[in-house]
């Protein structure tokens, strides 16, 4: 198994693609730690726990220093350690353009989106240099680098993980602390239904979607972000550090049409 004796926080990991990591993770033999707001993070911590797999679930909010150290706390007093942060929850607004974009509402994005991963980065990365070990994956976004739709909060916030991805990459390489970020795009996870227009049907409306920005022309997965966070997270990268991996079925690529 490629995760076995390792500690994993999943921050997000109750659904979507956060959930799918976490199943992944326990598959191969990793003690996962599903963090979320609310107790839907039970229900998947017992879907892991009913095929085999350990954990516990902590109820976070990753926004609150607070709340993240006393997260963190409870994990090391758990297991000692940790060995993986994944830094996958995240707030996915509405498209808006930028005048209908309120102040409280950039706030919270940005709040949860890249203080998030600061916070929960702060108070992993101590633990993570005392044992000369870690993985720090975070799940950043294709908006970063090539936005699909009019939400300036959202591709800053996810722009400033890439950012905060390398400087950290940079800083803690000298403790054997690989950081890197995933750059999913569109997933079909429960996060898309606030861009489907009412009355509309969800997989005819995406299929329209991907036709001209998805070169493999189909939506993506939890499981094929999962399947690159599990080599992210295991020693098969254990030289791999600053480095971004789009997940998005060869988007942002664009065809070469010849006359």
């Amino acid at each position: 198994m490629l995760l076995e004796n390792r500690v994993a926080i999943i921050t997000g990991g109750s659904r979507g693609i956060g959930k799918g990591i976490a199943l992944k993770f326990a598959e191969e033999g990793c003690s996962v730690v599903i963090v979320g707001r609310t107790e839907v993070g039970r229900k998947t911590l017992a879907e892991i726990v009913s095929k085999g797999g350990v954990g516990i679930f902590v109820q976070c909010d990753i926004s609150d220093s607070g709340q993240v150290q006393q997260m963190v706390d409870k994990v090391i007093g758990r297991y000692g350690k940790v060995d993986i942060l994944v830094n996958n929850a995240a707030i996915g607004p509405t498209p808006k353009v930028l005048t209908a974009i309120s102040e409280e509402e950039y706030d919270q994005v940005l709040a949860v989106n890249l203080k998030g991963t600061f916070l929960c980065c702060k108070a992993v990365v101590p633990h993570m240099q005392e044992k000369k070990y870690g993985k720090i994956i975070n799940i950043s976004s294709l908006a970063a680098i090539a936005p699909l739709a009019t939400e300036a909060h959202y591709s800053a916030a996810k722009a400033g993980q890439l950012g905060l991805t390398i400087d950290l990459a940079f800083e803690l390489a000298p403790f054997n602390i690989c950081v890197n970020a995933i750059l999913p795009g569109i997933t079909d996870t429960d996060a898309l239904n606030g861009v489907i227009p009412p009355g509309v049907n969800k997989y005819d409306f995406l299929s329209e979607q991907v036709k001209g920005v998805v070169p493999f022309q189909r939506l993506g997965t939890p499981q094929d972000v999962a399947g690159v966070a599990l080599f992210l997270a295991s020693d098969l990268s254990s030289f791999v550090t600053g480095d971004r991996i789009i997940v998005a079925g060869g988007s942002p690529l664009q065809p070469v049409k010849f006359d």
